[in-house]
């Protein structure tokens, strides 16, 4: 196929302004458009050649501790690619004071868990009470906004469960990886979720003053009495004198689901706490009183947390990765975040040295270099989201690609691009061309890619922050790729671009 050359030196050019945003970002096409397009005299051509594409499994585990969690997963959906993947969320808590006086008589009311999902926030209903009674009998109004959870999975009802951790979680500094089991204690809530979560402003009529203020998240109530026997009649008691001895004394919660479909969700970790509401006697003047008081525990980042995460999964998954072919590649690839499987790709040596020869007998230089991956509609089509991104390094090694280093600067390039994620086959090019330019021009090592489902994340400068810091440990989202060893049309390519004279 001959492209018009005009067009690529018009990608050349912007390239140059360090601006171009579609299809070739590279940076390879910078050093190229003077060598190649002087004399008036290149041509652009497009090649396709074999890869070989297999399934990696990372053992249904991945590091899920709070180093790699900056969101946290809860739920449990199923379906029947990939069978059942469940999430629990496993924390300490600690004392916000220690050695804490809760006045005399004290008598805890009520103790309430709030999480802050991620949620919807474009989808926002309103309902407004003008005639509420506030306490202390004043007249108000309140007002409730209610978002939906952002739901990866089926919009059937969950059951959250809120149990106590027996065993002990030592520190931060501890590594948990998903498959961690804990031993469990009492049961402290069971609640339904209705997949939404709200925000409550209660203002007085006579002079619109806020009466009582609540942020968007759920609000799930645990049980009183645990935390009266447990925490205020401990009141001077050594277990709450000091952080060490008080995670010995309450070791964690967990929280988890009941049912096994449904959908997982994902919330802020760190925002997580639990507010214990609570009465005590006040005396003045000879008369006694009851005085309320709200004491609120610190689940955020001082203390461990993680999610552990379980499976049951369908026979034609663990065929596929019970049977991977390493030599010719498997048909179909199953990729899935949150510890669910990769994907090895390699360039055969037979097709980088057809490359290698078009670059020495035919002087080529090579313009753009993907491998595309085509979702496979035959047994994914479905209307769960796709993955959006990738997550692709070189094959047992940490390093970011040749041309994520080449191009960590612009805003524009992206590593992955995808087609229409809402069509059915949807696919994904990979770029790779300065890793390929290596290969072929400096005799650099042909290396395996590994991919795997998510996202890196970004200082606040936009650069990228390592290969180790990325969204995969809560990336809910799977997909069934089109492998090598297929007669699928559809099969994983390497499409280049090339120049020459």
């Amino acid at each position: 196929m001959i492209i018009e050359t005009k067009k690529i030196l018009k990608l050349f050019v912007v390239a140059g302004l360090g601006s171009l945003v579609i299809q070739s970002c590279e940076s390879d096409a910078n050093n190229l458009g003077e060598q190649f397009f002087a004399s008036g005299a290149a041509t652009g051509e497009t090649q396709s050649y074999d890869v070989i594409a297999y399934n990696l499994s990372n053992n249904d585990t991945i590091q899920s501790d709070a180093s790699r969690i900056s969101q946290a997963t809860l739920g449990a959906f199923a379906e029947d690619n990939f069978g059942m993947q469940k999430s629990s969320y496993i924390t300490q808590l600690r004392l916000s004071s220690y050695n804490p006086d809760f006045g005399t008589n004290a008598k805890v009311d009520s103790v309430v868990l709030e999480l802050k999902p991620i949620y919807a926030s474009d989808s926002a209903t309103t309902s407004t009470d003008e005639d509420y009674i506030f306490t202390g009998n004043v007249a108000a109004k309140k007002v409730v906004t209610t978002y939906p959870i952002q739901k990866y999975g089926n919009n059937k009802s969950l059951t959250l469960k809120v149990d106590e951790v027996d065993d002990f979680l030592y520190s931060t500094e501890k590594k948990y990886y998903s498959n961690q089991k804990v031993a469990l204690g009492v049961n402290l809530a069971t609640v339904p979720l209705n997949g939404k979560v709200s925000s409550v402003s209660i203002t007085s009529d006579a002079d619109s003053k806020e009466l009582l203020s609540r942020t968007v998240g759920v609000r799930i109530p645990l049980d009183a009495q645990y935390f009266q026997d447990k925490i205020v009649s401990k009141q001077g008691a050594t277990e709450l004198k000091d952080a060490a001895s008080f995670i010995r004394y309450i070791k964690g919660i967990r929280l988890s689901v009941v049912e096994n479909d449904g959908y997982i969700f994902r919330f802020t970790p760190n925002d997580t706490s639990i507010k214990m509401y609570y009465t005590y006697d006040t005396t003045s003047n000879g008369a006694t009183t009851k005085t309320s008081a709200v004491y609120q525990f610190d689940l955020g980042s001082s203390n461990t947390h993680f999610n552990q995460i379980d499976y049951n999964r369908t026979s034609a998954y663990s065929t596929a990765l019970a049977n991977i072919d390493t030599t010719n590649g498997d048909e179909r690839l199953y990729l899935q975040g949150m510890g669910g499987a990769g994907a090895v790709l390699r360039i055969p040596a037979t097709e980088i040295q057809k490359i290698k020869n078009l670059y020495k007998n035919e002087n080529i230089g090579i313009l753009s270099a993907k491998i595309r991956l085509y979702t496979d509609d035959s047994v994914w089509n479905k209307s769960y989201a796709k993955p959006s991104n990738f997550l692709v390094k070189y094959a047992n090694l940490n390093d970011f690609l040749a041309d994520v280093s080449a191009m960590s600067l612009s805003s524009s390039y992206s590593l992955v691009k995808t087609s229409d994620l809402t069509s059915n086959p949807a696919y994904y090019d990979i770029t790779i061309t300065q890793t390929l330019k290596n290969i072929i021009e400096k005799e650099v090592e042909n290396k395996d890619l590994e991919i795997n489902v998510g996202d890196y994340l970004k200082s606040t400068q936009g650069t990228l922050l390592g290969q180790n810091y990325n969204t995969r440990a809560y990336a809910p989202q799977r997909i069934v790729l089109v492998g090598s060893k297929t007669t699928n049309q559809n099969k994983v390519k390497l499409n280049i671009i090339y120049a020459k004279k």
